[in-house]
This record gives C-alpha cells, sequence and structure tokens, in this order.
C-alpha cells in the first residue's frame, strides 16, 4: 500500500491509499465512507490486497478530513482507538471524486471502475448522475444510504443536528460537539448541518421518499449494486432495497445486485467475502467487455 495525494481544483490535497501500479491496465476506485479510512477500516485494505494480488489495481479514496483522525480510550477493549471525520464539506463531493477519477486517468489506466461504500455509495452516484466525462467504464455501488433514513435511524442525530444549530447559533459552528455524531464520530456543528443539508447525497430515497432519483436515471455506464443480507439500513430486506434504487436506473436490468449472505452494512467480519464479491464484479466486466 501506498499514500498517494491527489489535487483537487480548490487546491486541497486529498490523502488516498493505493495498491498495484499504473503497468496495469485495470483501477478500482473506492470511495470510502463517512469517517472511514484505510487505518480503522479493513474493509479497505482486505480489497486493496485481494485486488492487488489478482493484478488489479486498488485506490481507496478518502473523503476531505478524513486522516485527521481523533484518539480515545476505548476501555470496552481497553486500546487506543482513532476516529474521525470532524470537518468535512459536502457541497464539494463531486470535485472529491471527480479528482480521484482524474488522477488514475491521468496514471494511464485503460479501464476505470467507480466503486463506493456506504456514504461513498451515494458520493459516486452524483458525481456519475451529474458528470460529462466518460472517464469510468463500470461502477460498484455497495451499501448506500438513504440518507434520511438513515439519519433517523441512527442514535442520537436528532440531538446532534440540535447541538449543532445552538453552536452555529452562537458563532462555535467550528467547535466539535461534545457527543459522538451517530455515536460514532466526532463532528464539528458546522459539519452535523451541512450533512443534514446535503440535498446532493439525498440519491436513494426509496425508504424516505425525501431526496431525487435524477442521479440514478442519468448514469450512462452500466455497473453492479452489492448489499450485505443483515445491513440494518434497509428495514430488513437488503434485496427489496437495492432493487428499488437499481430501478431508477437507465438500464436497470443490466446491472448486477448482489447480496452478501449474513453481513451487515459495514461487513463486519466479512471483509474477505465482500472483497472477493468486489472481484467478481470486476471480472464480469472485464469479460462482458471483451465481447
Amino acid at each position: 500500500m501506498e499514500i498517494i495525494r491527489v489535487n483537487t481544483p480548490r487546491g486541497l490535497e486529498l490523502k488516498g491509499a493505493m495498491w498495484g501500479d499504473n503497468t496495469i491496465d485495470t483501477v478500482v476506485i473506492m470511495m470510502s465512507g463517512i469517517c472511514s479510512n484505510v487505518f480503522q477500516n479493513d474493509l479497505l485494505t482486505a480489497t486493496g490486497e485481494l485486488l492487488s494480488a489478482n493484478n488489479i489495481a486498488f485506490i481507496a479514496g478518502h473523503a476531505m478530513d478524513a486522516f485527521s483522525m481523533i484518539a480515545y480510550s476505548d476501555f470496552s477493549i481497553h486500546k487506543q482507538r482513532y476516529t474521525g471525520v470532524v470537518y468535512d464539506d459536502f457541497s464539494l463531493v463531486y470535485e472529491d471524486v471527480e479528482a480521484y477519477v482524474k488522477y488514475a486517468k491521468e496514471l494511464g489506466f485503460e479501464n476505470i471502475i467507480l466503486a463506493g461504500h456506504s456514504l461513498g455509495s451515494n458520493k459516486i452516484i452524483h458525481y456519475l448522475g451529474n458528470t460529462d466525462d466518460n472517464y469510468v467504464d463500470y461502477f460498484i455501488v455497495s451499501a448506500p444510504v438513504d440518507l434520511m433514513h438513515w439519519w433517523h435511524a441512527m442514535p442520537n442525530v436528532s440531538k446532534c443536528k440540535e447541538l449543532a444549530e445552538q453552536f452555529v447559533k452562537e458563532g462555535r459552528g467550528r467547535e466539535i460537539l461534545p457527543i459522538l455524531f451517530g455515536g460514532f464520530s466526532p463532528m464539528c456543528a458546522e459539519s452535523v448541518l451541512g450533512f443534514y443539508n446535503a440535498y446532493n447525497l439525498k440519491n436513494c430515497p426509496v425508504l424516505s421518499h425525501d431526496g431525487e432519483t435524477n442521479s440514478l436515471a442519468s448514469i450512462k455506464i452500466n455497473g453492479a449494486f452489492v448489499i450485505g443480507e443483515k445491513d440494518s439500513l434497509t428495514e430488513g430486506d437488503a434485496r427489496g432495497f437495492m432493487e428499488k434504487i437499481n430501478s431508477h436506473c437507465k438500464n436497470p436490468e443490466k446491472n448486477q445486485v448482489i447480496v452478501v449472505p449474513d453481513a451487515s452494512h459495514i461487513f463486519y467480519g466479512k471483509h474477505e467475502e465482500y472483497a472477493q464479491t468486489i472481484l467478481n464484479c470486476v471480472d464480469h466486466q472485464r469479460c462482458f467487455a471483451t465481447v
């Protein structure tokens, strides 16, 4: 694994990670979910290692502040742990995804597959549904979220929103809230409100019906939808959740819907199975690309 630096048009340098190199013809770019990077999400590492072992390059695309982590003591395991993203600007999602795609294009990869996990999937849907470029050949959406359903399903986010509004009103928008957002991430008040108002990420509204599906309908390429059978954000029907999302695509019959047995939203304990599924999707795309 190599840490890479990817420049955005606004001058911000994103830090990602890469397995393999540009002597390989195919690369999978995976945009990570919120509060996720290669140092605390083994799903990314497992996928990178398996793909590179099969002559496929892999780039983990991190969000704006994915490396600004906070260390804290987890007394349940008697270890130090790290978490974050504290600051993020969700209005710049398109620019961040585009930066990774153009980075791969400039390296000379002939076959670019754009993937995402969790909120990273919503990010790539936004990019693919709004880009005029044709750099990406295939997509892999895994464990996307219906953002407003997610907002109501996760613990304490409503309380976080109330506190964030209070902090911003008091001129304390850049301060970190005293409780973990969603029970898992420290986040500043401005980021909390930006997340709540991120209409560009409300592109899978099949449960809440709060959002838009034009981005899905505007995606010009085919791809795959991957979900864990026990994903807690699907109201107990993982396949149905993904099929509803796929139904808004231009050619849903040409896309794959894949359910990973016994897997959760973060594929905990199933990282190898997840990585194998991604590899299978790449093999499927390569097979049909040569037909």
